[in-house]
């Protein structure tokens, strides 16, 4: 009983899952897109659009409050499958080729784009010349430029965790009883109403806790220092932790399907309350009254779960079945999200300053950036042995048209294995 899966539901499910990790991943890329039209106080982001939008300030607003969430529980529940699957000694190794490598291998040339078009960004918003500052001093340890490649980092970190801590449950818990006694309780947390009142708890204390949490920002990303920050930990890592132990007891899963339209319209109305009180305009300081902090931090956690189980509930619904082109772009949304970050600043740069309106330059960012990269994967990844790496295995050209029908993905940030062939 230790860790045998209870109620396991049909093999699709599988792709309604993948679905939602590679949904997470470009929902990111077009999170990053909006950032340059977001009204803010100050510059907080290389590139500020001439023609600001406060409705792509709320789409900033809502896609930040679950999508990052969303993606570690499913990462944790296919971690979970694939330890199982792989062993501890397979799993690690598998975890160090698709996360670590590409994390430490392509993390220089991303960094190194990023930073050349800041620079160019720089210089197209101080009129042809780079503007006369100092060079930045690269920062002392822990901080570090991690980018949006942070989400390894951490996945690495909470792999670690969870590997640690399960020796030591199985270590002490050798007849499982104790392991039974969390399955129960999960249980009983699930198959409740207040399942995402429960579990939003955690990152609920988290940013009460914290006088100089920023609502306007949600769950701080790690993205500059390799000590982790607590609200990161606490939101990311419970999440992880949560889909490792749903992965015990697969049926719960329809209690998450069947709830979908509940969880999304508490979703939608907690969203709108948190950006009610948060403002249409990206503000960076924290909360002054105590009340209203406590307040702010109940509904923005409540609104990151009862948004991550609406989006994992209709993808349950309404994505169960296989689809090539959902199997084709949750697998290349891996190499889209490592690589999209100095693209889509490039385009930001190209349209800032020109006089449109800005659904035509979002539109033009979005209609360039994507096709490109779905190019660059198609020609230069998915066939090579770079697609063996982030995705488990090399899609043969031959049988490139024909997708496989099994309901196991083999995408690799999530940790789900390829069924043997």
């Amino acid at each position: 009983m230790a860790d045998a899966d209870k109620g396991a539901p049909a093999p699709e499910r599988l792709h309604a899952l993948d679905a939602v990790r590679g949904f997470a991943l470009l929902l990111g890329i077009v999170f990053h897109a909006t950032v340059s039209f977001v009204p803010a106080p100050i510059q907080m982001w290389p590139v500020e659009d001439s023609h600001r939008s406060t409705t792509l300030a709320v789409v900033f607003f809502a896609t930040h409050i679950f999508r990052m969430t969303t993606f570690f529980l499913i990462a944790g529940f296919f971690a979970h499958m694939s330890f199982h699957r792989l062993g501890a000694r397979a799993f690690v190794g598998d975890r160090l080729k698709r996360i670590a490598l590409p994390l430490v291998v392509g993390w220089p040339f991303v960094f190194a784009a990023i930073i050349a078009v800041s620079i160019w960004a720089a210089i197209a918003a101080n009129g042809g010349h780079l503007p006369k500052a100092p060079p930045p001093a690269w920062p002392a340890l822990p901080a570090f430029p991690l980018t949006h490649l942070w989400f390894l980092y951490v996945l690495l970190e909470l792999y670690a965790a969870a590997l640690i801590l399960r020796g030591g449950v199985a270590l002490m818990d050798r007849d499982g009883a104790a392991r039974a006694g969390v399955d129960r309780l999960v249980s009983l947390v699930m198959r409740g109403p207040l399942a995402p009142f429960v579990l939003a708890a955690p990152l609920g204390v988290a940013f009460a806790a914290d006088p100089r949490w920023v609502m306007w920002f949600g769950v701080p990303t790690p993205d500059s220092s390799l000590a982790t920050n607590p609200q990161a930990l606490v939101g990311f890592g419970f999440a992880f932790g949560f889909g490792w132990l749903l992965h015990r007891q697969t049926g719960l899963l329809q209690t998450i399907e069947r709830r979908w339209a509940v969880n999304l319209t508490l979703a939608v109305g907690l969203i709108a309350a948190s950006l009610a009180i948060a403002g249409l305009t990206a503000h960076l300081t924290p909360i002054r009254s105590v009340a209203t902090h406590l307040v702010c931090a109940a509904c923005y956690a409540l609104a990151t779960w009862t948004a991550s189980f609406a989006a994992i509930g209709l993808a349950l619904r309404f994505l169960s079945g296989f689809s090539p082109v959902r199997r084709y772009i949750a697998d290349a949304s891996y190499w889209l999200y490592i690589i999209h970050l100095p693209i889509v600043l490039a385009l930001q740069v190209v349209v800032s300053r020109l006089d449109w309106p800005w659904p035509a330059k979002f539109g033009a960012i979005l209609a360039v950036a994507f096709p490109l990269m779905l190019a660059s994967y198609q020609l230069l990844v998915r066939h090579s042995f770079i697609g063996a790496v982030l995705n488990g295995r090399r899609a043969p050209r031959q049988t490139a048209a024909r997708l496989p029908t099994r309901s196991a993905s083999s995408t690799s940030i999530a940790g789900q294995q390829e069924a043997p062939r």
